[in-house]
């Protein structure tokens, strides 16, 4: 059975791009992966296989939604370190629930078998919004991920995020790995004095710190995993660290998992004020 990891995050924070890097960590240690992305922009698997491949809806309206009639190499495409990605895509605007697509999404991944395929399987879920068929991925995860900077946004969606694995950790064996602080600047300090409170406070932990870099960003437009930039690249090493080190924790038996205890608001307020 695979492990399962569905990883979630405010809008624009850089959440695909850590789940590519992730994964490419993963593959690179032995594991085999497939990623799932869970958003309309269907890019999230871009960096692993440098192209915007077909959605699981595109694959379903060629078969007038007769699901029977796909198979995995219809909405399957293999990529760097022979990681395999998925992506769910969506419905134009104004037309319907993005939420249904990933659930269709999932309901394809149990009638394939897939589950018992991969040694990991990583949900990367659009934004912020955990209602429906975007929390669908959270019914399967051993292990919830959240993506996060040091500001007041991205905190107010990472404890919503919380509220949502505590409730489902309630029904499913869901509970949070921790949390990736991304573009953590070093250049300006470095600060990740709101994540460490908000962490505490929460009953979780900072997994790693993702580094403000160009080379990620790069990385990125390049339809590429940070992994496969060439190696003279600067401060590539630097960059490395933080996803090996997550990859490595992912795969221990020994991942300290939690049960997160969401805050009020008016804690996120003085977390912000303290830190101010």
């Amino acid at each position: 059975m695979s492990l399962v990891l569905a990883v979630y995050g405010k809008g624009g924070i850089g959440k695909s791009t850590t789940s590519a890097n992730i994964s490419a960590a993963l593959a690179l240690k032995g594991a085999k992966v497939l990623q799932i992305g869970c958003d309309p922009k269907h890019d999230s698997t871009f960096p692993i296989t440098g192209k915007l491949q077909k959605t699981v809806i595109e694959a379903l309206e060629e078969v007038d939604f007769h699901h029977e009639e796909l198979t995995p190499e219809d909405i399957i495409e293999t990529g760097f370190a022979g990681i395999d990605g998925l992506e769910a895509g969506g419905p134009p605007a104004g037309s319907g629930c993005g939420g249904y697509v990933v659930g269709e999404a999932v309901a394809l991944l149990q009638e394939f078998g897939l589950y018992d395929k991969y040694d990991v399987i990583l949900f990367d879920v659009l934004g912020d919004v955990v209602c429906g068929g975007f929390s669908a991925p959270l019914n399967y995860a051993d292990y919830a991920i959240i993506i996060a900077t040091n500001d007041f946004d991205s905190i107010f969606a990472a404890n919503r995020l919380c509220m949502a694995i505590q409730q489902k950790s309630a029904r499913y064996k869901v509970k949070l790995a921790g949390i990736v602080a991304n573009r953590v600047d070093y250049a300006k300090g470095g600060g990740t004095n709101m994540l460490d409170q908000f962490a505490e406070k929460v009953g979780t932990r900072l997994l790693s710190k993702v580094p403000y870099h160009e080379l990620i960003r790069q990385s990125r437009f390049a339809g590429k995993t940070l992994f496969a930039m060439d190696d003279s690249e600067p401060g590539k090493e630097e960059c490395l660290k933080p996803y090996n080190e997550i990859a490595e924790d992912i795969l221990s038996k020994e991942t300290k998992s939690s049960v997160p205890v969401p805050i009020g608001d008016r804690e996120i307020f003085e977390i912000v004020g303290g830190w101010q």
